[in-house]
């Protein structure tokens, strides 16, 4: 996520770390450095210019105590302007506690309304909501075909209806929700290729018919400036009350995050990384503004496995990880935890101090799908005791998992090697670092 802006901001922060203390000089050398990155990122001119500004000022005659260096401080300047561009605070979605909260989702085709759409129903399902999709695309029959195949894969009802007319067909789906209980509606609109008066006038019309209670503005993040413009457009038109960015995952320069919420002044409130219907995340301008800088985002990695660690079972593995009796089977589920985290690397770019160690590492998810296939192609008896795992078994396991001998013996060295970690750990009073996630609190 932003890794050229964030490796472009640390080689230009390198120049004033070495320095005894600030200085105008020093500070303005940094500085234009760092306007020359935001505009290479596609940032917006005029939100670079005054982001420039703003860090000036409060840079230039700061006094450097004895405790923190000169890059420390400009780094911490850096960090509360750039959260404070972000939009210094998180927004939350608007939930009606009476009456069902209607969501509208606006944007250009191919920004992943659909998909987004369906994340979060997913994400507000987890919240106790009986949510509704709505197919309001009546131009892209594949769109619909799309949010209903979503749809049965998080167990959610999908509304549509045969009209040519977005606007009677949200009017009959706000009526079915209200008759059949739903307490959240989430209207997936029609986009074009491009900012398109017809277009604006359906949704401004849909808007005025169902009166949402939130309007998202969905955009594609790696189409920098170009997702901006339109941004603007839209606001013009319809209001919207929030911008989702999408595609996070991708070759993204960084421009449309930092110069969004400055133009259009309306809150960044979720984005969204990957395919993956659990791949959402609610948007904190100062987490974001500390993974832009390689800082890591701590406090979202803790978050993550809490979503995902189960009290009960975490004491089950406390106490086999006390005993020295963590198998194959424990290893399989820890595996399936992390997978539903999200990406490794993205996982291990949210720790402090790793992001720059690994961004020209080759993290491949797919390693753990190897380790899944060759654990699943174990008996349960081998699982339990892998002793037992001589050269007949091995070579029975790496044909049925469709793997080399070589990546058997290979994973079988690792959890030896893990279970040795285990067991000196033991012998040291360590506990399992994943025990009390479920009580941590967070500030």
């Amino acid at each position: 996520m932003f890794e050229d802006l964030t490796n472009k901001l640390e080689t230009a922060l390198k120049k004033v770390r070495g320095q005894g203390k600030l200085t105008e000089t020093n500070i303005s050398d940094t500085l234009r450095e760092i306007r020359r990155v935001l505009l290479d990122a596609d940032v917006n001119y005029k939100v670079a210019k005054k982001f420039i500004d703003d860090v000036t000022v409060k840079a230039v005659g700061t006094e450097v105590l004895n405790s923190i260096t000169p890059g420390q401080l400009i780094t911490k300047v850096i960090y509360d302007e750039l959260t404070i561009l972000m939009g210094a605070t998180r927004n939350e979605l608007r939930l009606n506690t009476s009456g069902p909260t209607i969501i509208l989702m606006v944007g250009l085709q191919g920004s992943g309304k659909t998909t987004f759409s369906a994340k979060l129903a997913k994400f507000l399902k987890t919240k106790s909501r009986r949510v509704l999709l709505v197919a309001a695309d009546i131009y892209r029959p594949a769109a619909i075909e799309q949010l209903k195949t979503l749809g049965t894969q998080i167990d959610v009802s999908v509304f549509s209806a045969g009209d040519k007319d977005a606007v009677k067909i949200t009017r009959d789906a706000v009526s079915y929700a209200r008759d059949h209980g739903f307490d959240t509606i989430i209207i997936d609109t029609a986009g074009r290729l491009h900012v398109d008066e017809d277009m604006m006038n359906e949704v401004a019309a849909i808007k005025q018919t169902v009166t949402p209670t939130e309007t998202l503005f969905v955009v594609d993040s790696m189409t920098g400036q170009d997702a901006v413009n339109s941004a603007k457009a839209f606001h013009e038109k319809v209001d919207f009350d929030g911008i989702v960015l999408t595609k996070l995952d991708g070759d993204t320069r960084g421009g449309c995050a930092l110069s969004i919420r400055a133009v259009v002044d309306e809150p960044i409130k979720f984005v969204s990384a990957g395919e993956k219907l659990d791949s959402i995340e609610v948007f904190y301008p100062d987490r974001m503004a500390s993974r832009i800088l390689g800082k890591g985002d701590i406090v979202s990695l803790v978050e993550k496995a809490q979503e995902q660690i189960d009290e009960k079972e975490a004491e089950i593995l406390e106490e086999k990880l006390r005993e020295n009796k963590f198998d194959f089977d424990d290893f399989l589920r820890q595996i399936k935890l992390i997978k539903k985290m999200g990406s490794l690397k993205s996982l291990l770019g949210m720790i402090p101090g790793i992001g720059n160690q690994i961004k020209d590492a080759d993290i491949d998810d797919k390693q753990l799908v190897k380790v899944e296939s060759i654990i699943q192609s174990m008996t349960r008896e081998e699982r339990s005791s892998p002793k037992i795992l001589n050269g007949n078994r091995r070579k029975r396991i790496a044909r049925g998992s469709g793997n080399s001998i070589q990546d058997v013996n290979r994973l079988l060295k690792q959890f030896q090697e893990m279970q040795k970690m285990i067991k000196l750990l033991n012998t040291k009073g360590k506990k399992n670092p994943f025990m009390g996630m479920k009580n941590f609190k967070l500030n």
